[in-house]
């Protein structure tokens, strides 16, 4: 099938995930619910404690703490909503809807990009709010336009890359149950990361587990180009990272499409 239909097919399976966004609401609420309670959580609770504790001079304050802070939380938003997808391609999968798919003229892939591009587009709009949030709180940035852009794109390129991994874990999920914990993974490697502490605060196996992790050099990049200080490698490992997993979840997810069938009832 050609290009051009493969992304027709693709922009008419987007409409349907958009669709079903509008009609349940209270789903986006909830995806967005978990990150806004962890920043509310780390700021008003433990801010002061973890700010004293940053590496600037004198200590750093709750206000420090917030625009440490804030970077990993966006990162744990990406995971909450690419959680969410895992959960809807199992719904699709156990309720028969891929097979009903396969019997339709269209473009296979155009079923999974069509989750994906929802996902990522649930993503921009959580992330719109959580930092709307994170400004009314008292989040203030350094960086100029260049910043922010490249801070959008490597939260885009993380957005799409996970979301393609759990559209593998959906997928390979034997239940929509199994489907909603499989990737609960993803919300925790933020907390074990550079996210809420500086790795130099860990103990030593911590420490070389939390500065090898894929989030670690994310979170990293995101505060540099928000806070207007270079980048360094970091930059190129977050990539490399969401390249990668972007690889492996797209691989995963087609040969695993093609051996799904509905459940037996």
């Amino acid at each position: 099938m050609s290009t051009t239909y493969a992304v027709r097919d693709s922009m008419t399976m987007l409409r349907r995930n958009l669709r079903h966004l509008s009609r349940y609401p209270s789903l986006a609420v909830m995806l967005i619910a978990v990150p806004v309670v962890f920043l509310l959580l780390f700021v008003y609770v433990f801010g002061g404690t973890l700010g004293a504790g940053l590496p600037v001079d004198g200590g750093g304050s709750r206000a420090d703490y917030l625009n440490y802070l804030v970077p990993g939380i966006w990162v744990m938003t990406v995971s909450s909503v690419a959680n969410g997808t895992a959960v809807a391609v199992a719904i699709d999968r156990t309720g028969g809807m891929f097979d009903r798919f396969r019997t339709m003229d269209i473009a296979r892939v155009s079923v999974l990009t069509g989750h994906v591009l929802g996902a990522v587009i649930r993503t921009v709009l959580a992330l719109t709010v959580m930092v709307g949030f994170a400004l009314l709180l008292g989040f203030r940035s350094q960086a100029g336009v260049a910043g922010w852009l490249g801070a959008a794109g490597l939260v885009l390129l993380l957005a799409f890359s996970f979301t393609w991994l759990t559209v593998a874990m959906g997928l390979a999920a034997g239940s929509v149950e199994t489907a909603s914990n499989t990737p609960l993974v993803l919300m925790v490697l933020p907390v074990v990361s550079s996210g809420f502490v500086p790795t130099e605060q860990m103990p030593a196996g911590l420490r070389q587990f939390a500065e090898h992790q894929p989030f670690t050099p994310v979170i990293e990049t995101l505060r540099a180009l928000t806070s207007g200080t270079p980048v360094g490698s970091a930059g190129w490992l977050a990539v490399g990272w969401c390249v990668v997993i972007a690889g492996v979840g797209y691989a995963w997810s087609r040969h695993a499409f093609g051996r799904t069938t509905a459940p037996a009832r």
